[in-house]
């Protein structure tokens, strides 16, 4: 097929591995990105399902998701074959977090990573799909804000996106500096702007949910939910914007509970 002729350079170098958790079957795949330079890991949950995107939390890797414990929250929806999940390394210590470098630098690498996502990672996604259909985008804190960055950036490839305690724009990291390319990655400053049908159209016929609680380290996340939440409303895009209680912290044992708590609503 089309997709599998795509795929053939990818799977020539890279290694992969199987093995079970309980009753989830886990692969683990590791190639070098030409597009990163250097060595890149995806781990794969799951037998059948909506494939779902994970991005780690700031630095995290490809095994966050199952060494904090959100693979056993969500084993049942793997089981049962309704989702099947890919967990990826992140780069955000050289990108947006690489304080060493100007901004312009660090949204460069950021860039690469993108391509990497789109051109590496998703014929993996696709050929373990063997389906058309788009992905459920997700993660937790920074894979929060990644996966909503996605997410408003390529519906066409996105159809769900679940961000839990994520931020939508990128002053913590880069201070108020702004050119083309961070505009367009900042979700609170591309999205008030954007007036294009398509896109519009693409979001509303999408579930969109955002969770925070309004416990400790949570205040900035609330404030960028709440004006993602004003700004959809403004463009008539429906979307699920959850704020949790004022004892729910920005941390795994919160997240454990929102990600099935969420799930548990679209299936």
């Amino acid at each position: 097929s089309k997709r599998s002729r795509r795929l053939q350079p990818l799977f020539s170098n890279r290694r992969c591995e199987g093995r079970n958790q309980k009753n989830v079957h886990i692969e683990h795949h590791t190639w070098w990105s030409s597009r990163l330079g250097q060595n890149m890991s995806v781990n794969v949950y799951g037998h059948a399902g909506k494939p779902v995107l994970v991005f780690p939390c700031q630095g995290g890797t490809h095994r966050e998701y199952e060494d904090f414990g959100m693979i056993e929250a969500v084993s049942g929806f793997i089981d049962s074959g309704k989702i099947k999940l890919f967990t990826v390394d992140s780069v955000d210590d050289q990108s947006w977090n690489n304080r060493r470098v100007h901004p312009a630098q660090r949204v460069a690498r950021h860039k690469e990573y993108e391509s990497y996502i789109n051109e590496e990672v998703l014929p993996l996604i696709y050929y373990h799909h063997q389906a058309e259909g788009k992905l459920m985008v997700t993660g937790c804190s920074m894979g929060g804000y990644h996966a909503a960055n996605y997410f408003f950036r390529r519906p066409d490839l996105s159809d769900v996106m679940i961000s839990i305690s994520g931020l939508f724009q990128l002053d913590y990291f880069i201070g108020d500096y702004m050119d083309d390319q961070v505009y367009f990655h900042t979700p609170l400053a591309f999205l008030p702007g954007l007036s294009d049908p398509w896109y519009i159209d693409q979001y509303r016929q999408s579930r969109i949910i955002v969770g925070v609680g309004q416990g400790e380290w949570e205040e900035p996340m609330v404030v960028d939910a709440l004006k993602l939440k004003n700004i959809l409303e403004e463009k008539g895009v429906p979307a699920w914007i959850d704020l949790w209680g004022h004892d729910v912290n920005h941390d795994w044992p919160w997240w454990r509970q929102m990600m099935p708590h969420f799930l548990s609503t679209l299936f």
